[in-house]
């Protein structure tokens, strides 16, 4: 019955604390995330992290980039793909040289620091795409550019980690091998998605049980995350691709509007409530002046390099600097990279509790840093729209 209680304790603060964090002119998001580290082991303990909690949590972001899919417009996907590719390498190229550099500049070895650099090029888009639903956003120029960059950033990453894994002895990784199941993995997935999913949809959707479409559409869902995941990409990744995959059958409508409840009742608050988990703040007091030069490094280099990849390829000033702060959450994407890296040596137990609190913290200014770039400008707007 504990779990029973924990799932009321999430539920109630989540909800109140989104309710909070609008009436102050900030994201939903916002409050939920800081829920997360208030009932936590870091702060008043209520609330545990445990198998249950984590799996429903990973429910929950794959549930939230599924909806992405579904909503995103693949036409405007499709025109701003070298926009997404410079933001993703920008994304990648400064916030490698600011960790790295951090990283020795504080007395770390080579390749501890190479791996710290690595650390800071990974995204989640998982908290700006719910800040870009709230404010309506997700199918601007923006918005769209930001999620096809996150795609770009975490297979780019995920080829840099097995790079480094091999040159560095950390593990026996075939490189070759694994950018060809990337290729593969892409290859499949549009093809399933062009070809599989619509038949799919149309043999299970007459079947006569209830419910019987969106059942239909969360296997989908979860299939394709389960092959992403077993290819070395990330799930949500695999979730993302299969909501684009459904946005384009005539089940579109029907499933969005059925899952959005099922996502936003249960599995998303606890998706949000878990990043806070992670926080502790023991044996952190000797540690603060570094946690605090990484996280300002990790927001600075990332908001610039994506902003910078944006204004290259034609966004203006204010659209870069919005399409540079959805990249700066490195969220649950660098805290599994981050427990890899723990596991194989690469990086130190000493400094793994205050690279969390920098993956938090760059988590917990992106939904302020999006509101405030993309607070209205006339002048700009009218731009945009000519």
């Amino acid at each position: 019955m504990e779990f029973i209680w924990t799932m009321v304790l999430i539920l109630t603060f989540t909800k109140i604390a989104g309710d909070l964090s609008v009436r102050v002119g900030q994201p939903a998001v916002l409050g939920k995330l800081i829920v997360g580290i208030l009932l936590g082991p870091a702060v008043l303990g209520w609330i545990q992290e445990g198998a249950i909690i984590n799996q429903l949590s990973e429910i929950g972001v794959l549930l939230l980039m599924f909806i992405a899919g579904l909503e995103t417009d693949l036409e405007q996907l499709k025109k701003n793909w070298k926009s997404a590719l410079a933001v993703a390498v920008g994304g990648i190229i400064l916030p490698f040289a600011g960790g790295y550099g951090a990283a020795v500049a504080f007395g770390l070895s080579p390749q501890f620091a190479l791996f710290f650099g690595l650390l800071f090029c990974a995204t989640s888009v998982s908290i700006s795409v719910q800040t870009l639903k709230e404010m309506n956003r997700i199918n601007s120029r923006e918005g769209t550019t930001i999620l096809g960059a996150a795609v770009v950033d975490d297979v780019l990453v995920v080829v840099l980690l097995a790079v480094m894994m091999s040159v560095l002895g950390a593990g026996d990784v075939s490189l070759g091998m694994l950018i060809g199941k990337k290729i593969l993995f892409f290859v499949l997935i549009i093809a399933a998605g062009w070809f599989v999913v619509p038949r799919i949809m149309k043999l299970l959707a007459p079947l006569k049980v209830t419910e019987a479409v969106i059942s239909a559409a969360l296997i989908v869902c979860f299939a394709f995350a389960y092959f992403a995941e077993s290819m070395g990409v990330a799930g949500i990744i695999g979730a993302f691709a299969a909501g684009i995959a459904i946005s384009q059958t005539s089940f579109k409508h029907e499933v969005e509007m059925k899952l959005e409840p099922i996502a936003y009742a249960v599995f998303v608050p606890v998706f949000f409530v878990s990043i806070g988990l992670n926080v502790s703040f023991e044996g952190v007091g000797s540690q603060l002046l570094f946690i605090a030069i990484i996280t300002v490094v990790a927001i600075v280099t990332k908001l610039l390099g994506g902003g910078l990849g944006a204004r290259l390829t034609g966004f203006s000033n204010r659209a870069s600097l919005a399409i540079g702060s959805g990249m700066v959450s490195r969220g649950e994407v660098a805290l599994i990279i981050a427990s890899a890296g723990l596991q194989t040596g690469l990086l130190m137990q000493d400094y793994f509790t205050s690279v969390v609190i920098m993956i938090i913290m760059t988590t917990l200014v992106t939904p302020p840093m999006l509101k405030l770039s993309f607070r209205p400008n006339a002048k700009e707007e009218a731009q945009q729209h000519e």
